[in-house]
């Protein structure tokens, strides 16, 4: 056995043993505490780029949604934790829709099967997602928000502001209070 050989083992056995997440590759990040952007630190939500396809919707742009609360939420219909996330997502659509809250999901392929618009098109419908998705086969929108995981969110206020961002599954009661007061603080 050759040494690189040797130690590309014992790095993949050492990521196997500490349960290490490995940027880009599809995996559940809620170790990864959420962040909540202090007011002085929020960033302006970069507009959607590079989209193939629109589902569910014309094309959007953040500009356009200003006054709106936005849940961004980075997904692949091919990774498990994504599909895990989707009722809770779908869920929370629901919920707030008529009070101000648009959701978009950004389809960012993993794999080259799910560059396909047509696989993309019949996952929605499996998943009864009615919200706007965003094919990203080229991820330009998500480098854009130098996203790193499936499946991330991001909730961006009314002013244009990411308020707050979550990596992996979990956290969907604060994903929720957060919505409901940013919401409730524009009523």
């Amino acid at each position: 056995m050759t040494l690189k050989l040797l130690a590309v083992s014992a790095a993949l056995i050492g990521i196997a043993v500490t349960g290490a997440v490995i940027p880009g590759i599809c995996d559940e990040a809620a170790r990864a505490a959420p962040m909540v952007t202090a007011a002085a630190a929020q960033e302006t939500a970069p507009d959607f780029a590079g989209i193939s396809n629109w589902f569910n919707s014309k094309p959007l742009n953040i500009a356009d949604l200003r006054g709106k609360v936005v849940l961004v939420d980075f997904w692949t219909y091919g990774c498990v934790n994504c599909v895990n996330t989707l009722p809770h997502v779908t869920e929370l659509y629901a919920k707030y829709k008529d009070r101000g809250l648009v959701v978009v999901g950004v389809h960012t392929p993993e794999f080259p099967f799910e560059r396909s618009a047509s696989n993309v098109q019949a996952a929605l419908k499996r998943h009864g997602i009615s919200y706007p998705v965003a094919q990203d086969n080229d991820s330009k929108t998500w480098n854009a928000y130098r996203n790193r995981y499936w499946p991330a969110q991001y909730i961006i206020d009314q002013n244009g502001k990411i308020v707050f961002q979550h990596e992996g599954e979990g956290s969907y009661d604060q994903i929720d209070r957060t919505v409901a007061r940013l919401l409730n603080a524009n009523s």
